[in-house]
């Protein structure tokens, strides 16, 4: 397979745009000197960001400083996808180490999306489950610990649109008193739990929350045979893992977020 030669300039550019978000402003000598560019190079790539509008130079100590238009480039990456990338190393870590598949899932409409999983390296995997896999909120792990997790008025508002649903696995929504029993053991807990039945072999899944500066983001799961694993087992053996996994995704998440504010979308709604 043939290869495309990067584009130098445009790699420079990208590192310069580094230097600048790490720190309140730099001149040309200082950016020169930590990228390793000739003072002339340098000078003449910051210029063009600041034609472009990404970059500004101040007239009161010739500082070259980012503009908010830098903010646009991560539009297009939600923290769902930021916290994925974030979560896989750790995910790949924790199947290593507990064999059976795991995944990280979020809300999408009125169904949970499956992120990232690691079905591909777990010889446990029986159906292999990729990225874009949907399950149902109230037909999964996944789905009642997000419920459980996630703020009320959220919670209450998927409720009432799963009760006015026409499915099957929507159908404990219409009992409110039961669905909401089940939420409150659950976040007692600190997991949800689903057991399906399957033709080869039941299946049971567990999933914890994975929360970051007090806001729900995402729920890290992972699924195994029922015959294999009893329940208590799994509450005994998997749940602190999953729990602590989730806890250094969050804390990764916030230290990339607190080094690189400008790549990371955690603040744009509040």
């Amino acid at each position: 397979m043939s290869s495309t030669r990067p584009i130098r300039a445009l790699l420079r550019g990208l590192e310069v745009l580094h230097v600048l978000n790490r720190h309140n402003g730099a001149t040309v000598s200082e950016v020169a000197g930590e990228i390793d560019l000739p003072r002339t190079t340098t000078y003449r790539i910051l210029e063009t960001l600041c034609v472009a509008g990404y970059a500004y130079r101040a007239a009161s100590d010739e500082r070259y400083r980012l503009t908010i238009m830098v903010r646009g480039l991560s539009d297009g990456f939600d923290d769902e996808a930021w916290i994925t990338l974030v979560a896989r190393e750790y995910m790949y870590a924790l199947c290593h180490e507990l064999i059976w598949p795991c995944a990280i899932a979020t809300l999408s409409g009125n169904t949970m999306l499956v992120r990232q999983t690691t079905d591909h390296r777990s010889p446990l995997a029986v159906e292999k489950r990729g990225p874009g896999f949907r399950v149902e909120i109230l037909g999964s792990a996944a789905g009642l610990c997000y419920l459980a997790f996630c703020p009320k008025e959220q919670r209450d508002t998927l409720l009432e649109i799963l009760a006015r649903s026409k499915d099957e696995v929507s159908a404990p929504a219409r009992n409110k008193k039961l669905i909401y029993e089940t939420l409150v053991e659950a976040r007692k807990r600190g997991f949800a739990l689903w057991h399906r039945r399957r033709r080869v072999s039941d299946e049971t899944s567990v999933a914890v929350p994975i929360v970051v500066a007090d806001r729900l983001l995402a729920v890290l799961t992972m699924r195994f045979a029922s015959t294999a694993v009893s329940e208590q087992e799994a509450i005994e053996r998997f749940v602190p893992r999953l729990q602590n996994t989730a806890q250094d995704i969050a804390a990764e998440f916030l230290r990339q977020h607190q080094r690189d504010p400008i790549e990371s979308p955690l603040k744009r709604d509040e």
